[in-house]
């Protein structure tokens, strides 16, 4: 089936199209992972938008449910090379065709994937359409022109509204720490690592209450990865009211987009990066007192925080180093720390996975310290 992709700088790139008979319009962004397409599909993050796969081969082991990161695909659309049509895996269950029709998406391949993607990193984040219904240049132009701005859209309400996420049952029945968790498009590998550590995860939507979060007493708060521009959420909700008068209180984590909206929350800013970080190999280093690793982190955002004007507040916990980011702070006097790239991975590499003990110790030290209160 014939596909058009139409950018808004008037770029057009004939190709071929895999899956349901779609058109998506969507932000465009490149992932250069060279494997776990379907971690990256079914992530809430990438809500809004439509993925460029700079590696040459996409669909190679199929799709597994295991694998997936929420219930549903989440990307508009993907753009790769190549499309292995055949699954070579002993787990698939589904093509990568089959579950695109499944979930009414499609695919655009038999392209240049680095001419695009050398265009995305030289103008930075373009709007695009894909069609394979319609293939008048002209029409599609007008569809474009006629599209909200992705970062104009409150996305993790839209993610809210669409989608109901569940908490996998576990064998340990230990569960030592009761989490509130800000759900605005949680990765499924964060409950699993939240889990695997005796946590016992309640998931609230973002437009709950501080009542909500108080009458499960919690030990510990995580604010969730999540689809969209932290501002326009903020703009649109009482989340940042919500979290001022909860975060003195727990001991808070974050990650992605909840690690800028707790900047937020004490008065910092957000930036968008000019085409994003979207990957599985990003270098990521500690700036601990006795700390100076190295860490290989998955990464996706477009998003960052600038804690220029909070500084009295926050540290600097971590820095990215390919561009001198912010990748991570911790608050100088309240067990509150938050991180711009992904610990439980999937897809990519483990080694900033010792962050959620950090999570767990920083719970262990107030109970602890309410233990004394109530015995003094």
């Amino acid at each position: 089936m014939q596909a058009i992709l139409l950018l808004e700088d008037g770029t057009v790139v004939h190709g071929q199209s895999l899956g349901a008979a779609c058109e998506v319009i969507g932000e465009i962004v490149f992932n250069t992972a060279m494997t776990g397409y379907e971690e990256v599909i079914s992530d809430p993050s990438y809500l809004g938008q439509i993925v460029i796969f700079t590696t040459s081969h996409i669909g190679n082991t199929g799709i597994n449910f295991e694998d997936l990161e929420s219930s549903q695909m989440q990307a508009e659309a993907l753009i790769c090379k190549d499309i292995s049509q055949i699954p070579d895996n002993y787990r698939a269950k589904l093509s990568l065709d089959e579950y695109l029709k499944k979930q009414n998406k499609c695919a655009l391949y038999g392209v240049d994937t680095r001419f695009l993607t050398q265009k995305i990193r030289n103008e930075g984040c373009l709007k695009g359409i894909i069609s394979n219904i319609d293939h008048d240049i002209n029409s599609l132009k007008v569809k474009l022109e006629k599209s909200p701005v992705l970062s104009q859209k409150n996305l993790v309400k839209i993610y809210s509204n669409n989608n109901i996420k569940s908490i996998k049952n576990v064998a340990n029945k230990n569960k030592k720490y009761k989490i509130a968790v800000f759900d605005f498009g949680i990765k499924q590998g964060i409950l699993d690592s939240l889990v695997a550590l005796n946590c016992d995860p309640v998931l609230f939507p973002y437009n709950c209450s501080v009542e909500d979060i108080n009458a499960i007493q919690p030990d510990g708060i995580f604010f969730s990865n999540g689809p969209g521009d932290p501002e326009q959420l903020a703009k649109d909700s009482n989340i940042l009211n919500v979290m001022r008068k909860l975060l003195p209180l727990y001991p808070s984590f974050g990650i992605c987009l909840g690690h800028q909206l707790i900047g937020l929350a004490f008065g910092g800013k957000t930036k968008k990066l000019n085409f994003g970080h979207h990957a599985t190999n990003h270098p990521v280093k500690v700036l601990g007192k006795n700390d100076s690793r190295v860490l290989i982190t998955s990464q996706n955002h477009n998003y960052i925080l600038d804690i220029e004007d909070i500084n009295e507040i926050f540290s600097i916990s971590h820095v990215h180093l390919n561009d001198g980011t912010l990748a991570g702070i911790q608050h100088k006097h309240l067990p509150i720390f938050s991180v711009q790239f992904h610990p439980e991975a999937n897809p990519g590499p483990r080694d900033a996975e010792y962050i959620f003990q950090d999570f767990i110790h920083a719970m262990n030290i107030n109970k602890n310290k309410t233990k004394d209160v109530i015995n003094a």
